[in-house]
């Protein structure tokens, strides 16, 4: 006998003498399973010679005594310890007799789906209530007695096999057995029950939403040479673009927005004189997507004031704890983001914090901001759990931000959130006009977003335009640090509400033009002179850009036939391309304020206006454009590269390697 034989009849002789009755009972079960997954149902042979239940394993065994080598013997035991514990375990794994003996519960199912899973086949989602339970200890279910039901009846477990079952004809069987894709289905949720064992690898349901629009289209300047648009300083949508294709994936087009792309990028745009809140700079350029049309590149630049000079700020942090904010990328970042926001706040400034899920509370009533050890303290004891009453937090924050106020301070609600608001007011219109009773007190709402699978755009987008702040959303610490700590005071301190952007083309230089991204800040030409209708708003040192690419009348890049009994009156021997209007009001209220500049071809084409070109062509690439012809990866990737210019945080080339990225992606 070799040495290693010896081992394990000393090993099979300390182990402890097995439960007879639950031996007997395992055995049966096993049995009965056994003969059931064969599909027979004839009697047993009534015969002398007929081999016992475990012959199958006795000639395993007869095999093995016949190899003489060690591996080959090493090998074929474990592979029959295997089929030992397929065909006598696996069938008791669910609840049946031996499970209710022993205790167990079942695991519960996972209520999210798995990557590559056939959609049609998976369950349908549990309460998540059933989520969180959870199985006994096993000294627990060690320690239990085994005392198996005998008139248990047959139940199934996780889909996978039954543990008990009648006799059932070969036909019924048939019947019976689950199409491919309720099998793939089965696989599906083995998959994610064992994918719920690591938080990192579980999937969630995607129900993300977001809020776009059809792309502007190519307008006749003889019919319509008036475009009216309302300024937008968000950035959301570039960092969601980038989450998704670090993921691996192309962003699904609905959350591309242009123009939010374009202004994720601090530019060296001319800033402003004097008393000026911001000063517009135009650019003409060549469009590097089509040689017959031109870019006109609008350039606003706001006003950055002196930090120790800034008004006290007085900011409510609401926070989300609803369930949906459990993940890694969602409430513990948060925290962290807001962590790192402390430092740059001024000692005077007050803090305070108001969380929400199933029902709303004060967290931690108004503070200091230098009592950063009190107000980390309150974050840090935040929690996910519950639902979303998302309407009720914005109503007490309004209120504590409210109560926080004095003349000559801003107050700003700061809502961190995945969107997802399930209890209360949850339509994107409904709270629209929610937010807008709320403007009128003078409070601002900024948002930012947090984490994937569920981020609601559109909600976060309707309260963002609506509160008279702005939309960013934090993937990783670093975004945190750009959006919180770098450009903190255009993210808190506005220095010009309701800002309006008016062009009137002139049809003898622009026969066509289109406004490239801004779709959903769209505005009707009459509402640029009325102050009643709200409008974006500037914050200190926010750099804001808008871009049209026009074609001249004659131009081979025209894409309209003209009209037979068209008239305009156009401005003969003009070299203005069109007009610019820019209104706003000032922070606090009063009358708008205009401004007129002339759009005129002259001014110099630089690093900052060619990289905001390469961006643009970025966006309308992942969303498919219609009107960049043959121009794609290649020709976005060398124009960023070549006017990335200093790029002193690293932002820009992070772009260009994202449109490798998104190169790569598209051609698998």
């Amino acid at each position: 006998m070799t040495d290693e034989l010896d081992a394990l009849k000393a090993a099979l002789r300390a182990a402890p003498a097995p439960d007879a009755d639950a031996k007997a009972a395992a055995m049966r079960l096993a049995m009965e399973n056994f003969d059931r997954l064969q599909g027979s149902t004839e009697a047993v042979r009534p015969m002398q010679d007929r081999p016992v239940r475990a012959g199958f394993l006795q000639k395993g065994l007869a095999m093995l005594n016949a190899l003489k080598m060690k591996p080959v013997l090493a090998a074929t035991t474990s592979v029959a310890a295997l089929l030992v514990g397929f065909v006598v375990i696996l069938p008791l794994s669910g609840k049946g007799p031996m499970e209710e003996a022993r205790g167990n519960k079942p695991v519960a199912q996972v209520d999210a789906p798995v990557q590559n899973a056939v959609p049609e086949a998976l369950p349908a989602p549990l309460p998540k209530a059933d989520v969180q339970a959870e199985a006994k200890p096993a000294a627990e279910m060690a320690a239990t007695p085994a005392k198996p039901d005998a008139d248990a009846s047959a139940t199934v477990s996780s889909g996978i096999v039954a543990e008990s079952a009648p006799a059932v004809a070969p036909d019924a069987m048939a019947a019976a057995a689950p199409a491919p894709s309720a099998t793939r289905g089965m696989v599906a949720k083995m998959a994610a029950e064992s994918y719920a064992a690591d938080p990192m690898l579980r999937q969630v349901e995607n129900t993300e939403s977001f809020a776009n629009a059809d792309a502007n289209p190519v307008k006749v300047t003889a019919e319509e040479p008036v475009s009216t648009f309302s300024i937008d300083v968000d950035t959301a949508s570039y960092a969601t673009v980038r989450s998704s294709l670090n993921a691996g994936f192309l962003p699904d087009p609905a959350s591309v927005r242009v123009e939010e792309m374009v202004n994720y990028f601090p530019y060296a745009y001319p800033k402003p004189e004097g008393d000026q809140a911001f000063r517009p700079t135009i650019t003409v350029m060549p469009t590097p997507w089509n040689p017959n049309t031109r870019l006109v590149n609008i350039a606003i630049q706001g006003a950055v004031p002196q930090v120790e000079n800034r008004p006290p700020l007085n900011l409510v942090f609401l926070v989300d704890t609803s369930g949906s904010m459990e993940d890694a990328g969602k409430l513990p970042l948060l925290k962290q983001s807001l962590g790192l926001m402390l430092g740059q706040l001024k000692p005077e400034d007050q803090v305070a914090i108001v969380a929400y899920a199933g029902s709303a509370g004060q967290v931690l009533p108004p503070t200091k901001a230098s009592d950063t050890a009190t107000i980390m303290g309150a974050l840090d004891q935040l929690a996910a759990g519950g639902s979303t009453a998302g309407a009720q937090g914005l109503e007490l924050a309004y209120q504590v931000a409210e109560a926080m106020k004095a003349d000559g301070e801003v107050s700003r609600v700061l809502l961190a959130t995945d969107g997802d608001f399930n209890v209360g007011i949850d339509d994107p219109k409904a709270l629209k006009d929610f937010i807008a009773k709320k403007r009128d007190s003078g409070v601002y709402l900024s948002v930012l977003g947090f984490g994937r699978g569920n981020l609601d755009d559109a909600t976060m987008q309707a309260l963002a335009q609506n509160g008279n702040g702005t939309a960013a959303y934090i993937d990783t610490l670093n975004e945190a640090r750009k959006v919180l700590v770098d450009q903190l005071t255009g993210a808190l301190y506005p220095i010009a509400d309701n800002v309006k952007i008016q062009v009137e083309w002139n049809p003898a230089q622009v026969a066509e033009y289109r406004l490239i991204g801004y779709e959903t800040r769209a505005l009707a030409r009459e509402d640029f002179n009325n102050d009643k209708v709200d409008a974006g708003d500037i914050g200190a040192g926010t750099a804001v850009t808008a871009i049209y690419e026009v074609t001249a009348p004659g131009s081979a890049g025209l894409l309209n036939d003209p009209l037979r009994y068209g008239a305009a009156t156009v401005a003969e021997g003009s070299a203005e391309l069109g007009y610019l209007r820019l209104r706003s009001v000032a922070p606090g209220g009063g009358p708008s304020v205009l401004q007129e500049t002339a759009i005129v071809p002259g001014m110099p084409v630089t690093d900052e206006t060619r990289f905001a070109a390469a961006i643009a062509g970025f966006g309308q690439l992942l969303t498919g454009s219609k009107y960049l012809g043959d121009w794609g990866w290649d020709q976005a990737i060398d124009l960023g590269l070549a006017s990335r210019g200093a790029d002193a945080f690293g932002y820009r080339i992070e772009a260009v390697n994202l449109m490798r990225t998104a190169k790569a992606l598209s051609q698998r």
